[in-house]
């Protein structure tokens, strides 16, 4: 198709010819061409954007991957390095800015101590920086604490696969298994907005005969294709995935074979569900007890099925054990291990998978290695070259790093691929924080709300022009070709890292001329770890256009289908969780509706890419609140109007939508916008005491009409 851009020409051709989308987790593969070259003195250039036939997304490509040329493309693009100035960010060479980077670190480790520097990544980086800069933090700076955007995404769903399987994958089988479902669960996930290819796995589940059920507070895009929609309250999903349970234990439904081979722990589960009373568990969550034996019947019935969730049940203060009450389900129901069965974490980010496996979490090293683990760090240490005892312990989650700096314990911070002014909640706070740190360093394509606040902002490539590989929704390993020169003096990433680390002394530990340079120590860093990538090369990639990781040697396929066997601990086997999730219900008089969050089609993440792509911004031009009507007339709102959120933690402005779609004690606001509009000024700090993932999807609010302020 022809599409018609506006963008700064930085070249008079582009030499894409095969690259992948930057958005969400599915990760198509494509082809961005140009048609006719810029003409001088204009802005406009015609471009042509196909699907290109691939294992996940089979050739298919949504609105923002057809139009995510547009933000790489865009005038808008950071092209020299800026540093602040008598508090203006002004133009100035690479030299001065690693020079000034290296020399401010090095002061305040002097006079505080390694760890008060931070490092900030971010779930789209290729796996090569990840690995970087997780390898950066420790080896370079000797710092423990980096974290991740990725902490707001998968941290529930990945300690909980973790805790129950030994092994946290987003899907544990293959996106071809979806079709041969006879029953499929999608719990907070909105997969018709936010991973719109993948749709049509499961329009044909659904020829195929599979029932369908959504549990979602609204009736989304994705509930639409539902047989059975289950509009539950915010915050009692674990409560919810309990009854369901409970109906199928009482129809004789679980499967005692599989449970008795498989996994332990269910005899206590039975006796930790012998005093759940039905009726009053499904008038907590909101949904008729009629709709919840009918969704528990469907899935208990069904030979085979399939369970995912995604952040509406993830993104909670009890998002762990939420996910691990919903793996009952599936251990209870054997339904796991084979095709057409399992549990997926719908990822959001481009590299949420990835990203996560090779040590840019605070507890993590490459491989998905633990930091606490001694025979671990002494394995990454080797391999790095340097003493085990060198290597900094456990460090905090972002939010809590976001803590750190308000408190100054951190001092200098440096962001690579996020946005945290606007993506964390409690945004006064966060913003208090950076406010107050010493020396501030973002790498980013544009001036994000964060690299506004920055005193040195680094110019780093598009997806269009660094080479890596990236770490899809199903475990499938995939590499990223560089198709366009760099434009401008933007680097990769990975080259930023170099450069400072050689400048700070630690050159012979970052000796690397490609990103596959990279990639190979990865593979040797993450041999014979859980998520081990040891088989896998740049050359297989190329050939094989993917492979599923683990993946411990060359002739070795990879694993799709995970759990055929055994499960990945010692023993082998799953466990049941029998602990009870309290949920969330802190609504009062004074805040008493619910506010929760989300994604919608045309925008990815905090909006900085998105919002620079004219074909997606005008798709949606600003924020707004979707509520019921019925709560409008209440509250007195108008459609279109603007509204002012407000919590114990703050407020926003947004314009209101009024719809049926929602339940009448929830508001939903995206959580692509920041300023004013930003949902995140309202969201409360509390986290997950396992994942510390912080509590989006629920805060206690009021609402009022901005024409009645006081």
């Amino acid at each position: 198709m022809g599409l018609s851009v506006s963008s700064e020409p930085t070249a008079s051709k582009l030499y894409v010819k095969e690259t992948q989308c930057p958005y969400c987790s599915v990760q198509c593969k494509m082809t961005v061409e140009e048609l006719a070259a810029p003409v001088a003195g204009q802005r406009r250039g015609e471009y042509t954007v196909q699907g290109v036939p691939n294992e996940a997304s089979q050739g298919r490509l949504c609105v923002k991957g057809m139009n995510a040329h547009q933000h790489a493309l865009s005038g808008q693009r950071l092209m020299h390095p800026l540093i602040r100035r008598n508090g203006e960010l002004e133009p100035c060479s690479w030299k001065e800015a690693i020079q000034t980077i290296a020399e401010r670190f090095q002061d305040l480790r002097d006079l505080y101590g390694a760890d008060t520097v931070g490092v900030y990544g971010g779930g789209s980086l290729t796996n090569e920086t990840a690995y970087l800069l997780g390898k950066f933090a420790r080896v370079a700076l000797g710092t423990k604490y980096i974290d991740y955007n990725g902490r707001f995404c998968m941290s529930a769903a990945a300690s909980a696969g973790s805790k129950v399987f030994g092994m946290d994958r987003g899907l544990t089988f293959r996106l071809s298994d979806i079709p041969k479902a006879g029953c499929i669960v999608l719990a907070g996930t909105n997969i018709a907005e936010c991973q719109p290819t993948l749709l049509p796995y499961f329009n044909q589940a659904k020829e195929n005969g599979a029932f369908i059920i959504v549990i979602d507070p609204r009736k989304t895009a994705t509930a639409a294709i539902a047989d059975l929609h289950l509009q539950v309250k915010p915050g009692m999903d674990a409560l919810l995935a309990d009854s369901m349970l409970k109906v199928i234990m009482d129809a004789g439904l679980v499967k005692p074979h599989f449970i008795d081979k498989r996994t332990h722990g269910y005899d206590q589960l039975i006796q930790g569900l012998a005093d759940l009373q039905l009726e009053q568990a499904a008038q907590a969550c909101g949904v008729d007890l009629a709709l919840i034996r009918q969704a528990a019947m469907a899935y208990g019935e069904a030979e085979t099925g399939m369970i995912m969730t995604a952040r509406g049940v993830e993104q909670q203060t009890d998002g762990h054990m939420a996910v691990r009450h919903f793996l009952n389900l599936v251990l209870a129901t054997g339904k796991i291990g084979r095709e057409g069965c399992g549990y997926g974490a719908i990822t959001g980010q481009g590299n949420g998978q990835g990203g996560r496996e090779h040590g840019q979490k605070a507890d993590q090293l490459p491989g998905y290695r633990s930091i606490e683990n001694e025979a671990d760090r002494a394995y990454v240490a080797s391999v790095w070259g340097v003493d085990p005892a060198s290597l900094p312990g456990k460090g905090v989650s972002a939010y809590e790093m976001m803590e750190k700096a308000h408190d100054q314990e951190i001092r200098a911070l440096l962001v690579m691929g996020s946005n945290p002014v606007v993506s964390n909640p409690n945004v006064r706070l966060v913003e208090e924080g950076l406010r107050k740190l010493d020396f501030l360093i973002v790498a980013d394509m544009f001036l994000s709300e964060t690299a506004r606040m920055a005193d040195l902002v680094l110019p780093v490539t598009s997806y269009m022009e660094n080479e890596g590989t990236l770490t899809n929704l199903e475990g499938r390993v995939l590499l990223r070709e560089q198709g366009r020169p760099a434009p401008g003096e933007t680097l990769d990433d990975w080259d930023i890292l170099c450069r400072i680390a050689a400048q700070l002394g630690g050159a012979s530990y970052f000796e690397y001329d490609t990103a596959e340079d990279i990639f190979n120590e990865l593979r040797v860093a993450s041999r014979g770890g859980v998520a081990d990538y040891y088989g896998i090369t740049y050359e297989r990639l190329r050939n094989e256009k993917g492979v599923y990781w683990p993946c411990s040697a060359l002739e070795d396929q990879g694993e799709g289908l995970l759990f055929g066997e055994r499960f990945a601990h010692p023993d082998g086997k799953a466990a049941f969780t029998f602990e009870s999730s309290p949920g969330w219900n802190d609504i009062s008089s004074e805040f008493p509706l619910i506010l929760t969050n989300g994604r919608v089609l045309p925008h990815y993440l905090t909006g900085v890419q998105t919002h620079r792509s004219p074909a997606l911004a005008a798709r949606e031009l600003e924020n707004f609140v979707e509520l019921h009507p019925a709560t409008a007339a209440r509250y007195r709102i108008h459609d279109g109007e603007w509204v002012e959120i407000q919590s114990t933690y703050g407020s926003f402005t947004v314009r209101s939508r009024i719809k049926d779609s929602i339940r009448e004690d929830t508001l939903f606001v995206p959580m692509h916008w920041g300023g004013i509009q930003n949902v995140n000024r309202a969201t409360r700090p509390e986290l997950d005491p396992f994942c510390r993932m912080p509590g989006f999807k629920t805060a206690a609010v009021t609402i009022r009409p901005l024409r009645l302020a006081r």
